[in-house]
């Protein structure tokens, strides 16, 4: 009898002293996933790194980030189906990717509407981006956390220098699968080419396209000055990254969890402007340097492609999308030139 008490408190001791080397709550994982190269010369990953090393930091451990570059964890379709349904936490997408769950994300196709990167930001920062942030938010259970560069867009192509509008007729340009770039190149009289980004340095390396719309930084990750010898400087797209989190899983941090978070988007995010925004403004000696022709508009030829481009798009814009946030866009690009 004795034998079997004694062999009951040692077990009893062993089950106590195994609970109380537990941690008094679960640690949660923050699965982050973008879609750059796992290099620390790249903007989206650099960013990344700093926010789990701020977060797991300031929560002294109770949250773990586990960062997927590359596309590991898939599309940015797919990125956005697991935002939604919980199964990613924190994920880094593009207006275009975004725009697949969330069609009012289309209006920043509209092309010509930013003077610089503070002006964009004045627009994205402010009442417009919280209050278009707010509806994503209620329409899909994603919490939209920040607005970041994903870099001016500008034309290349293999044929020669475009300068005004009627250079482009006759080129057959590579844009993403979505109505609004294809409307975008149509208007200045060129051929859109809708080609799936994995295909691009093939199709332009083959001919299948003449030219491609990209920002520098693509250009770049992707080495398609290879096959493109010309580029033309008319930023007719402020593109950006939307950092995006599923509601629920955020509204399951504590409060002190919850403002680590807030830190790390906020530290991610002026990372990943700083060095996308660099990289624009050298866009010219960096693709001199990688054998590019560069041509760079002036304001009046800017015009050009603006009054050619968008009233199509607009078009475009209010019927498939809503003349109400159309509207409300270019109200808030006005009002940021103030």
């Amino acid at each position: 009898m004795r034998y079997t008490r004694l062999r009951l408190a040692i077990s009893l001791a062993a089950i106590l002293s195994s609970l109380s080397a537990l941690p008094a709550h679960a640690q949660k994982i923050i699965k982050y996933a973008h879609f750059h190269p796992a290099r620390m010369d790249q903007s989206m990953h650099a960013s990344a790194v700093t926010f789990k090393e701020h977060v797991e930091k300031a929560t002294s451990g109770s949250i773990k980030v586990e960062i997927y570059p590359a596309g590991q964890l898939g599309s940015a379709q797919q990125i956005m189906e697991g935002l939604r349904l919980g199964t990613v936490e924190l994920g880094v997408v593009h207006e275009g990717g975004v725009s697949g769950v969330y069609r009012p994300f289309n209006i920043f196709g509209m092309p010509y509407m930013f003077q610089s990167h503070a002006h964009a930001y004045a627009v994205l920062d402010g009442p417009f981006g919280k209050e278009l942030g707010e509806d994503l938010k209620k329409k899909t259970g994603i919490r939209l956390m920040a607005y970041a560069d994903n870099g001016v867009r500008h034309f290349t192509n293999s044929k020669r220098v475009i300068r005004t509008p009627d250079d482009m007729k006759g080129l057959k340009i590579r844009v993403q699968p979505s109505p609004v770039f294809i409307e975008l190149v149509k208007a200045l009289g060129a051929s859109p080419t809708a080609i799936d980004w994995g295909e691009t340095p093939a199709a332009l390396a083959q001919g299948t396209a003449d030219g491609q719309e990209n920002s520098v930084t693509t250009i770049m990750s992707a080495s398609l000055y290879q096959h493109q010898k010309y580029a033309t400087l008319d930023g007719h797209i402020y593109g950006f990254f939307g950092y995006l989190i599923n509601d629920r899983f955020y509204k399951s941090l504590t409060n002190e969890e919850r403002l680590a978070v807030d830190a790390g988007v906020e530290k991610a995010k002026v990372v990943h402007r700083d060095m996308t925004r660099s990289l624009d403004l050298s866009a010219k000696k960096v693709l001199s340097e990688k054998g590019m022709q560069v041509t760079e508009l002036t304001p009046a030829e800017v015009d050009q492609f603006r009054n050619a481009t968008q009233p199509p798009v607009r078009k475009y814009l209010e019927t498939s999308v809503s003349k109400e946030w159309t509207d409300k866009i270019l109200s808030a690009v006005e009002a940021a030139k103030k």
